[in-house]
């Protein structure tokens, strides 16, 4: 890799503090009456998305600069070192080549290529068999039901795509589980029948604390429930590179397919971690899904600077966040399937860009990633909107919505879009004093009621929003939102100057968790070694739990 700048050393940098400064104090409204091509001009598409990033505060002059400045970070070298294979996870010394899983052919990366085509077809046939109903457990009864067990992004992403993807759904139920609360397990098998239920071990160690003690767990209500040990195998299956550990737990290695180090967690849907979603779904919709994605990828491999759709989004993000002091990002999904779209970007963008070093050790004097929450619309308007409109906070917005709807209730999804388009609309316009105290007329308050009541009605406006929209959500569309997502989250790491594909920060966690773990199991056995707090919880658990 070539070693880059920090982001404040930049020259295109000081000329964007200046920008900042004039576009504090502009009005969204002028600028879109200054020029009657703002929304044309500020709208880029690819893979059957569009981006609508008129409401910003940007000028022409600005966005330039922002331009200057990915030149001057080293960006498009950055991008060309991603699909060719460098080592851009340069503290883990590999490549993230998580574009290649959805890749139609190997573009330089031919042997691991291969590798990646013999597991899809591996991944298919399996696929195939429990979609078609193929595949049955030990009393010859047809899985009708599977459950993924995993955690992070052997969760987040198959759940999303599941979810997402409900409308192209087959015969075959998928579930999740991830929580180590067994609460979590129990609930989900509370409804099923062993005999027609199957499992999705997803951890690359086969030792992943939460999702190995629900595995056990798994295995133990099968084997209660009357199978013998060497049924377990058609019952289990794993996504794994330990395969002597799922051997021991009963799973052969015909059914165990491979997770390889040069794709990181939250990036690995594309693979055999999203094995779930092909059996939700079938073979042929999955791999529209994977399609969907590398469109994308073409696209922001080749695509000019000016109408590159995830640098477009990076550059927003770093605008707000380095130059406005935006701790926050809000996503908005305007469509029910995708209420899972947040908590998966939560991972995606803070374990990729949460960092406070540089990809040299350097310890950074800027902001990097902010803090990155939503929900589904309508729902957030009667809860958090409120600080959208009002609060101290500054929250720019992404809004997705699907134009169409697979549900059939057109008028109903018409609400939908409407609420929607109010929503970008009103955070932009606002609304003055004057507009609120002639409203509060207008509803039969006398002059001085009015008044007083005014001030409580005002709405700044001036608010950023982008709306991302869609034809309709389907496997391809999916594919190319998500992949949207995971090129913006690396554009800005480029932009900072950090690296995007390792997480150093949840191992002290784990650690410390394995040390208080074998206190609760036998406080006698391990010295006292905790803080005064952790050890009083620990006595309390204790006593509590006897």
């Amino acid at each position: 890799m070539i070693a880059r700048a920090l982001l404040t050393d930049l020259p295109a940098y000081h000329a964007l503090e200046e920008f900042a400064n004039q576009l504090e104090s502009t009005s969204l409204e002028d600028l879109f009456n200054a020029d009657s091509q703002r929304a044309e001009r500020f709208t880029a598409s690819a893979a059957g998305l569009q981006l609508d990033y008129s409401k910003h505060l940007l000028s022409q002059g600005a966005l330039s600069a922002l331009l200057q400045l990915a030149e001057q970070a080293g960006v498009s070298q950055g991008i060309a070192d991603l699909f060719a294979g460098a080592h851009v996870n340069n503290s883990e010394d590999r490549p993230a080549l998580h574009t290649l899983l959805r890749a139609s052919n190997g573009g330089g990366q031919e042997d691991r290529f291969r590798e990646v085509v013999a597991a899809r077809d591996r991944m298919r046939v399996i696929a195939e068999r429990l979609h078609s109903g193929a595949h049955t457990g030990y009393s010859g009864a047809t899985i009708t039901d599977v459950i993924n067990i995993g955690i992070g992004g052997s969760d987040l992403g198959p759940r999303l795509v599941t979810q997402a993807l409900k409308p192209f759904h087959g015969r075959v139920q998928c579930h999740y589980v991830s929580n180590v609360d067994p609460a979590d397990l129990q609930d989900t098998l509370a409804s099923l029948d062993p005999t027609s239920t199957a499992f999705i071990i997803c951890s690359k160690s086969f030792r992943t604390e939460e999702t190995l003690a629900n595995g056990l767990a798994a295995r133990e209500w099968m084997l209660n429930a009357g199978a013998a040990t060497a049924d377990l195998d058609k019952h289990f299956l794993a996504v794994t590179t330990n395969l002597r550990a799922a051997r021991d737990f009963g799973i052969s290695e015909a059914n165990c397919l491979p997770m390889w180090d040069w794709v990181g967690g939250r990036y690995s849907v594309w693979s055999a971690v999203g094995l779930s979603c092909a059996i939700a779904v079938g073979w042929e919709r999955f791999s529209e899904f994977l399609a969907g994605a590398e469109v994308m990828d073409q696209h922001f491999r080749h695509s000019e600077a000016s109408e590159n759709m995830p640098l477009l989004m990076s550059l927003l993000e770093i605008w707000y966040g380095n130059f406005f002091g935006a701790g926050n990002h809000v996503v908005l999904p305007y469509d029910h399937s995708l209420q899972r779209l947040p908590d998966f970007l939560q991972q995606l963008t803070m374990e990729s860009n949460g960092k406070r070093v540089s990809t040299d050790g350097q310890l950074l004097d800027y902001t990097t990633a902010p803090v990155l929450w939503g929900s589904a619309g309508t729902m957030g308007q009667h809860s958090f909107h409120q600080l959208l409109h009002q609060g101290t906070l500054l929250c720019p917005v992404d809004f997705v919505l699907p134009l169409n709807t697979h549900t059939g209730a057109r008028q109903q999804h018409r609400i939908l879009v409407a609420n929607c388009l109010a929503q970008s609309r009103t955070l932009m316009v606002g609304r003055s004093l004057e507009q609120a105290r002639r409203a509060l007329l207008k509803r039969g308050l006398d002059s001085e009621d009015a008044a007083a009541l005014a001030p409580h009605l005002v709405m700044p406006g001036n608010r950023p929003s982008s709306i991302i929209t869609m034809e309709s959500l389907n496997p391809g569309t999916l594919g190319a939102l998500l992949a949207l997502y995971e090129h913006r989250t690396y554009c800005s790491g480029l932009l900072w100057r950090i690296n995007s594909f390792d997480q150093w920060g949840v191992e002290l966690g784990k650690e410390i968790s394995t040390d208080i773990l074998g206190r609760l199991a036998d406080a006698d056995g391990f010295s006292n070694t905790m803080d005064a707090a952790t050890e009083r919880l620990i006595r309390l658990w204790q006593d509590t739990a006897r």
